[in-house]
């Protein structure tokens, strides 16, 4: 219990700091918390352009969020012990992780919030991949709710091919809540399809209110949901 609270306390301290250190220079803005919701377990699914994505999707919050990340990550023991101490959870990349999977459900059960990127991996040029449809099982095993979020701005700053970043605008967005039960209804398939279309819109939405030229998908999310709704 003790523990659990000096988590917690570092986690907002860390995030405080991050969001002084990090957000302020970034200039980065959040449109749409309350969507949020503030009870109950809670699963953020979002796209993922940098390394710094965390950090500017979550630090302006006031919840504590668990994260995964790559095992490779947590090689180094001091930075190991970094992410261990502000809620980060190793997992398998290019697997399944089952043990990881079961202890997130377990986390969600609690009533944790939990931010996860979907896509798997930084986009190389932007835009939002097509997502796997096993992130449903998440909500459906937890009873969570799904909120999709956006951050735009970071590719810009930081894509996957350079070594530092550099300054720029950040741009935050949180959807409308999706319901667990909703997520059942839809199935993993078309869930995955409609998480995929809602993401690429809000993106859309948020590239316009800062003068960046949207991405052109070309309908390619909307296509795929009539085939499987």
């Amino acid at each position: 219990m003790i523990r659990e609270w000096v988590l917690r306390l570092w986690y907002h301290i860390a995030r405080v700091m991050c969001a002084i250190l990090v957000c302020l220079p970034y200039r980065v803005r959040v449109y749409g918390r309350n969507n949020i919701p503030k009870t109950g377990p809670l699963l953020v699914l979002s796209n993922h352009q940098s390394y710094l994505d965390p950090i500017f999707g979550q630090a302006m919050i006031g919840k504590m969020f668990l994260f995964l990340a790559r095992d490779t990550l947590f090689k180094n023991r001091f930075f190991g012990a970094v992410l261990h101490s502000i809620s980060v959870i190793p997992i398998k990349r290019g697997q399944s992780d089952m043990a990881t999977i079961k202890k997130v459900i377990n986390q969600l059960k609690r009533g944790r919030s939990v931010c996860l990127y979907p896509e798997g991996t930084r986009t190389s040029d932007g835009k939002i991949a097509d997502l796997k449809p096993g992130v449903a099982l998440l909500s459906r095993k937890s009873g969570a709710t799904v909120v999709p979020s956006v951050i735009d701005g970071a590719f810009e700053c930081w894509p996957r091919h350079k070594k530092f970043p550099s300054l720029g605008k950040i741009t935050v967005s949180y959807g409308e809540p999706i319901t667990s039960e909703r997520v059942k209804e839809l199935g993993d398939q078309a869930f995955a399809v409609l998480l995929t279309e809602r993401l690429r819109k809000m993106q859309t939405e948020l590239r316009t209110k800062s003068a960046r030229q949207p991405f052109d998908y070309s309908g390619q999310a909307q296509k795929k949901l009539k085939e499987v709704v």
